[in-house]
């Protein structure tokens, strides 16, 4: 694989639930027959998953994870402490801290190549994150085979990776957002709230790019088959996407649904990073009965990877079921 400039680097996971990537120098002792370190001249590449859905052919990449706390700092705030701990114990995860991952996604309909969201970027990758361009590349993609780029909501973790050293990562790429969503981060009235620092990175990053956008509202179409429905509470203006080719079907929910317990199987719990915690909730009860009844597949950008999977309604709300063979067969 061609070198990134990342270079040779131990990208390391939360401690006891697993490396994000090999480390790049395996030690003698190691090896009992080896007297000196055995160098590997190159990184594993992130982790990468394939399907089809119809016509088209679904990338998911995965680019980053970390630790990020404890549970109940983020979820559940509602709620006692002793409450989330019960949840978290039933479904044999550990209740002292939750791992976050992350997980754009592109989508090549072969006549255009559909990137949802960008990541981390280049300021994660100290920390083993920002890896989309790596796992695109894995994939036989390069950034300037990206003809659009389709921003979710613009959240850091989103947007992190659309510029590259100051210039768009994906140069050849026009970019399509909702207007709700664009209006309020480009809004002055932004200026000395809780939301002023995201705004900042909005106005350095995304705000350059206006001349090559598409705004979207409620049912506004990025292309034949793929839909936008407005989701708001995560963001005001956060979109989600229904995607269907040939009669298969997939919903793009971007952080409706933010971890694969806590979110879905009580969507009435409150969530620290959405906007307006009432409406998020409503949002996901909302967008997950439809999931449900509708049967068809879902892909959430902070899901267990490779981020698909399926719900059905349980008790207060959903069991997550991951995908396995659906789209192979």
């Amino acid at each position: 694989m061609t070198k990134s400039g990342i270079g040779r680097r131990t990208l390391i996971g939360t401690a006891g639930l697993g490396v994000l990537a090999a480390p790049a120098i395996i030690h003698a002792q190691a090896f009992a027959q080896e007297k000196k370190p055995l160098a590997i001249d190159r990184v594993v590449p992130p982790d990468i998953h394939k399907f089809k859905l119809g016509g088209f052919q679904v990338l998911v990449v995965k680019d980053g994870a970390r630790p990020s706390g404890a549970p109940g700092e983020t979820f559940g705030l509602n709620q006692p402490p002793e409450t989330l701990a019960t949840l978290l114990s039933r479904n044999f995860l550990p209740t002292d801290q939750f791992v976050n991952s992350f997980a754009p996604t592109l989508i090549d309909t072969g006549s255009d190549v559909i990137l949802f969201d960008t990541g981390l970027g280049k300021a994660a990758r100290a920390q083993g994150g920002g890896r989309l361009i790596e796992g695109l590349a894995a994939a036989g993609y390069m950034p300037e085979d990206i003809s659009i780029i389709v921003i979710t909501h613009m959240h850091g973790d989103h947007i992190g990776g659309i510029m590259e050293d100051g210039k768009p990562a994906f140069p050849k790429a026009r970019y399509v957002t909702g207007q709700a969503e664009y209006d309020f981060w480009t809004d002055a009235a932004r200026a000395g709230t809780p939301a002023e620092g995201n705004q900042k990175a909005v106005l350095a990053n995304v705000k350059p790019l206006a001349d090559k956008m598409t705004f979207l509202k409620e049912g506004g179409e990025v292309v034949s088959g793929i839909t936008a429905m407005l989701a708001p509470g995560h963001t005001p203006g956060m979109l989600i996407f229904n995607i269907e080719s040939q009669g298969k079907r997939l919903v793009l929910t971007a952080d409706t649904a933010n971890h694969y317990v806590l979110s879905l199987q009580r969507p009435d719990w409150e969530v620290r990073f959405d906007m307006d915690k009432a409406q998020g909730a409503a949002t996901r009860k909302k967008v997950f009965d439809m999931i449900a009844t509708d049967k068809v597949a879902f892909l959430g950008y902070h899901m267990p990877f490779p981020a698909v999977g399926f719900v059905e309604k349980q008790e207060a709300g959903y069991r997550f079921v991951p995908k396995s063979y659906q789209f192979d067969i």
